[in-house]
C-alpha cells in the first residue's frame, strides 16, 4: 500500500514579529496611499500626460500624436534640447518627445518641473501644429 501524498499547505502570511535588533514589530514603510514605486521616470511621465490631456481639450488632433519621455537626447548637440517634434510620416504617427534629464536639472521643486513640462510640450505642439504657442495654451509664459 502506498501512502497517498501530502497536499501542499495554502501559503500562510508569516507571523509579524519582533526583529532580530529588538526595535519592535515591523510594519509597512509608507501608509498604502502613498506609492512606492513612482519612480523619477514614473513623476516625470504624469507630468507630461497632465499637460497632454490639458491640451487635448482644446486640440482633440492631439490624440492622434504619440507623446514619448526620453532621459536625454540620443545626438549630442552644443545646446541641449527639452523637447522635439516629429511630423508624421506614411506609417507612423506624428511624435513630440520631451527630455527628461534637462529638464530636471533646470528646475529645483515639482512645480517649477511642472511648468517647465507644461511650457516644454505647449513649444513642440505649437511646432508640430504650425502656430505660435499663445494660440496653443493662451496662459503659455504667463505662470
Amino acid at each position: 500500500m502506498m501512502d497517498s501524498p501530502v497536499p501542499p499547505h495554502p501559503f500562510e502570511p508569516r507571523p509579524r514579529r519582533r526583529d532580530r535588533h529588538g526595535r519592535g514589530m515591523r510594519g509597512p514603510v509608507a501608509p498604502p496611499q502613498v506609492p512606492l514605486s513612482a519612480s523619477r521616470g514614473e513623476t516625470f511621465r504624469d507630468l507630461v500626460q497632465d499637460s497632454v490631456e490639458r491640451l487635448e481639450r482644446r486640440w482633440p488632433q492631439l490624440a492622434e500624436v504619440d507623446f514619448v519621455v526620453l532621459d536625454v537626447p540620443g545626438i549630442p548637440e552644443e545646446v541641449v534640447p527639452l523637447g522635439s517634434a516629429v511630423s508624421a510620416e506614411k506609417g507612423r504617427p506624428a511624435q513630440i518627445v520631451v527630455y527628461r534629464r534637462p529638464v530636471e536639472i533646470r528646475t529645483k521643486s515639482r512645480d517649477e518641473r511642472a511648468l517647465l513640462v507644461h511650457e516644454v510640450v505647449v513649444e513642440q505642439v505649437a511646432e508640430l501644429l504650425g502656430l505660435a504657442p499663445e494660440s496653443v495654451d493662451p496662459r503659455y509664459g504667463q505662470d
